[in-house]
């Protein structure tokens, strides 16, 4: 792929942000929707979170029948199409999946639902293959990952948005209080004729905006060495699918399958870093052993980031947690998505053209700014807040975490990654409010993470980054399959200890920040060796 290392793209930037912002409004705006649904189809609490393991899974299949279209053809599919186009499309399917969700509401089939999610997740996994390394290659690779940062932060601010605005068009307005089961259809068919339009809105705008063209026009290898792997890991993927009636008609314990599909692809991913080695050919983008872990480490980010809300629920409705009451949950929720805000916000601040004055005062500044925001939104609802101001320690944390990572992508991660270790392991070794704001601020060690293991696995992968965007989508897997595995500690060792899975998942991620740098050098690539300067 062409990597832009002259011009300046920030109209690009801009006009690619807008879509990182309906990412997050619509996607958060999803959780709407399921209580919804259990109070309609009277469904119990795993049925509903069906919902949610199926738009995963939606963005896992999509990238991989994309990978395997384009092996079968024998083109790359998304560069021939170009990013944009790319984009296009990806936002029509979403579309169409908004579009049947009317009529799967009106049949009464929750499977139905289950399948136009599906459908609108497809769509997501086709936008986020093609855009994010779009953003990547709008400039040098060293100021990729403050890019992301930035696009992240948009789509932060828009999953903070969504809820907000669809619970207004779905139960009529934000203060008056009405039961799931008493929201009527036509106001269901009319939120999702709004995301459809929505969807076309912004297709269209990508349509007429005019856009550097990024891809390439070299020819790729073969990559059926990577056909096991990936097949190895839709068979894993299944097994959660089939977990439940499997564990009926043969007594197994459903754990047992989960924690199958865990091993399973963790392990074939290992053993394809082994096999390349040996022999390049045949692997395509596999053959870069920075993707192969890198692919490792987005399926570890992602089950983590989910998981620790997850499972926080459950966590604070016990007694040494403070016995809280559904009711009053939310603001601690809140908080955590909150700080992934906070963090993204702050990591944004690398992709603009400003003095290091500037840049460390903005670090300073930028991320109370953020707390603040969520402060007001929570106070808004009617929350009272007081009893967060203290998460401004964890913020100041955050703040010197950022200052020592000088926004160098290896750095950075490694830096919060071991935050997040160690913020564990305080809420591992303690209760309360000092392990609950230790669990929440996971939040804010996840919140640079992706950009920063995205811009990593990909660079240096020239003709194979498309590809390699793609196995990396594929696993946002990592959010279907961490979460049940930690349910299931939970279940058998209890909540509070079953938090010892995201301390594994931070570890590897630290682990990953320094094998990338390792792998980047020995490839002549030293990506932390060039001070961030901006990249516009």
């Amino acid at each position: 792929m062409e990597q832009n290392t002259t011009k300046s793209y920030g109209s690009a930037l801009y006009t690619l942000a807008t879509v990182f912002f309906f990412w997050g409004f619509l996607a958060a705006s999803n959780g709407i929707f399921i209580p919804f649904c259990k109070a309609h189809f009277s469904l119990t609490q795993f049925e509903s979170q069906l919902i949610d393991f199926t738009f995963y899974g939606g963005y896992f299949i999509g990238s991989l029948g994309l990978y395997f279209a384009s092996a079968i053809s024998r083109v790359d599919i998304l560069n021939k199409l170009g990013y944009k186009n790319g984009i296009v499309i990806g936002l029509v399917i979403s579309a169409v999946g908004a579009l049947i969700m009317v009529p799967a509401i009106n049949s009464g089939s929750f499977a139905f639902i289950l399948a136009t999610f599906f459908v609108i997740a497809l769509g997501f996994s086709l936008q986020q293959t093609a855009a994010n390394p779009f953003v990547v290659a709008l400039g040098t690779p060293e100021t990729g990952s403050n890019r992301l940062n930035f696009t992240g932060g948009v789509n932060n601010f828009g999953s903070i948005m969504g809820p907000v605005v669809v619970s207004i068009v779905l139960f009529g307005s934000a203060s008056k209080l009405i039961k799931p089961e008493d929201v009527q259809i036509s106001s269901v068919n009319n939120l999702y004729y709004i995301l459809a339009g929505l969807f076309l809105a912004v297709a269209l705008f990508f349509w007429i905006s005019k856009l550097p063209s990024v891809t390439s026009d070299e020819k790729i290898e073969p990559s059926h060495k990577a056909n096991l792997p990936l097949g190895i890991i839709f068979i894993a993927f299944l097994l959660i699918l089939v977990a439940g009636p499997a564990s009926i008609s043969t007594g197994i314990p459903k754990s047992y399958f989960v924690y199958a599909s865990l091993v399973i692809i963790l392990a074939s991913l290992i053993g394809s870093v082994s096999a390349a080695g040996k022999s390049k050919n045949g692997w395509g983008a596999m053959q870069y052993p920075q993707l192969v872990y890198g692919m490792i480490a987005i399926f570890t980010y992602v089950g983590t980031e989910v998981t620790i809300q997850s499972n926080m629920g459950a966590l604070l409705e016990t007694k040494a947690f403070g016995g809280y009451k559904p009711s009053e949950i939310a603001p601690f929720i809140s908080l955590y998505w909150g700080s992934l805000m906070i963090g993204r916000w702050t990591g944004a601040i690398g992709a603009f053209k400003l003095s290091k004055v500037a840049k460390i005062l903005l670090t300073v500044v930028v991320p109370f700014i953020a707390f603040g925001v969520v402060l007001l939104v929570n106070h808004l609802s009617g929350t009272n807040v007081s009893n967060l101001y203290v998460y401004a320690v964890c913020v100041v944390v955050l703040i010197i975490g950022f200052l020592y990572g000088q926004q160098k992508p290896i750095r950075t991660l490694a830096v919060f990654g071991i935050l997040g270790v160690i913020f564990m392991l305080i809420g591992l070794m303690s209760t309360g409010i000092i392990a609950i704001f230790a669990f929440i601020s996971g939040g804010l060690c996840c919140s640079i993470m992706w950009p920063s293991i995205f811009s990593l696995s990909v660079t240096g992968l020239g003709k194979y980054t498309s590809q390699g965007s793609a196995f990396l989508i594929m696993m946002i897997l990592g959010g279907s399959i961490i979460p049940p595995v930690q349910g299931i500690l939970a279940d058998t060792s209890g909540i509070h200890l079953s938090y010892i899975v995201p301390v594994v998942g931070f570890a590897y991620l630290a682990f990953f920040a320094w094998k990338a740098g390792a792998i980047l050098r020995k490839q002549g690539i030293d990506i932390d060796h060039v001070e961030v300067s901006g990249g516009h």
